[in-house]
């Protein structure tokens, strides 16, 4: 009886240290979460996993959650120099933990928070937008970054089973070897500006008298705004938008969010609170742009962001929508802001011309790029 006993207290010791699968997938349900590891079909109660209800999963050590609003200071904690003080992040977590399709994943070694990644639906379900990767910094570099990104396309993958790309911007050139992994379906020229508060009415009043100079503003093209739902649903639905504009790869990026021309994105576009402009002559327009009201970014101890994207290859009308737009917000701006201009190639130089002469609002960034890339899932 002794040795039965014995017997029994081992295998119980044993089970008790078991070592765990180095990768386990979560899926919530109601009240519930279920183990999705194939070695495990036990399904945990919510008083069972009261202290990880977040959590979705293992991989390399780390360990993975559904980041949640009080998260804020530990994500805010790993993202010094993101995007060389243009971190959207810290104006947009919060919304981000409400937003329709967006998913939010931490990793956490221990108690620690070092990596997060996001993920937006887009195109009726079958396509996810990446977004906001980052690693704290004593880790980047350590190949942490593919670490969640493998495991956000998995988790991405097994909840929302009708997804089938995955597409992304990105400001810098990545290596050959990592660009044979994806589809590089566009770049954008980008067009930087820094100045603050103080010059900028002045700035926005140069361009204005350089347009009636060159006597462009009494072009026959006029831009009008676009304010109806389904106005702008009839412009981007017309059946040759795309190659007219020369849309890159067929989507509109919208402050680095691709989308390509669906109903179902018009939503999204709504909820950006996005002011449009679009040729008005008539016929077939020949432009289109539209800009993100200015948020708070890092930049300089606090600053501002203001994106403008445009969209068509006539230069007369880039430099009025460009006008417009700034125009529109010099009342918003207070302090220093940063101004980034996305556009066709062959907008860049002039825009650049255009553009200089102001003592305090001035180039803050040579010649860069936005690339548009995919890959499947």
């Amino acid at each position: 009886m002794y040795q039965l006993l014995k017997i029994l207290q081992m295998a119980l010791t044993a089970q008790n240290f078991m070592p765990r699968s180095k990768k386990t997938f979560y899926t919530a349900g109601c009240g519930s979460l279920t183990k999705a590891n194939p070695n495990h079909g036990h399904k945990l109660t919510c008083a069972e996993v009261t202290m990880d209800s977040h959590c979705v999963g293992e991989l390399d050590g780390l360990t993975f959650y559904l980041a949640k609003p009080e998260d804020y200071d530990d994500v805010m904690a790993i993202s010094q120099d993101i995007y060389g003080g243009n971190d959207y992040l810290p104006h947009r977590y919060h919304y981000w933990m409400t937003e329709p399709g967006r998913v939010v994943i931490i990793a956490r070694r221990g108690k620690k928070l070092v990596a997060l990644e996001s993920g937006l639906l887009v195109d009726g379900g079958e396509t996810v937008i990446g977004e906001g990767l980052r690693v704290c910094p004593k880790e980047r570099g350590c190949g942490l970054a593919g670490v969640i990104l493998r495991f956000a396309d998995g988790y991405i993958k097994k909840v929302y089973p009708n997804v089938k790309t995955m597409r992304f911007t990105r400001g810098d050139d990545p290596r050959p070897e990592k660009l044979r992994k994806f589809t590089l379906l566009a770049r954008r020229s980008v067009l930087s500006l820094l100045g603050d508060s103080e010059g900028f009415n002045s700035f926005v009043s140069g361009l204005q008298e350089k347009l009636v100079v060159s006597d462009e503003t009494n072009s026959s093209r006029p831009l009008v705004p676009v304010k109806d739902l389904d106005a702008l649903k009839a412009f981007l639905f017309d059946s040759d938008l795309s190659s007219r504009l020369q849309l890159p790869g067929g989507a509109i990026i919208q402050d680095w969010e691709p989308l390509k021309l669906m109903e179902s994105n018009l939503h999204i576009l709504a909820r950006r609170n996005l002011t449009w402009f679009v040729d008005g002559s008539g016929g077939k327009p020949l432009f289109m742009s539209f800009h993100t009201p200015p948020y708070p970014i890092p930049y300089n101890g606090g600053s501002l962001c203001f994106n403008i994207d445009l969209y068509g290859m006539e230069t007369t009308l880039a430099k009025k929508a460009l006008t417009t737009h700034l125009n529109s917000v010099k009342s918003e701006i207070q302090g220093l802001v940063l101004v980034h201009i996305y556009m066709h190639q062959t907008l860049w130089k002039d825009l650049k011309q255009f553009c200089e002469g102001h003592d305090t609002v001035k180039q803050s960034k040579n010649f860069w790029e936005q690339l548009f890339l995919e890959k499947e899932l």
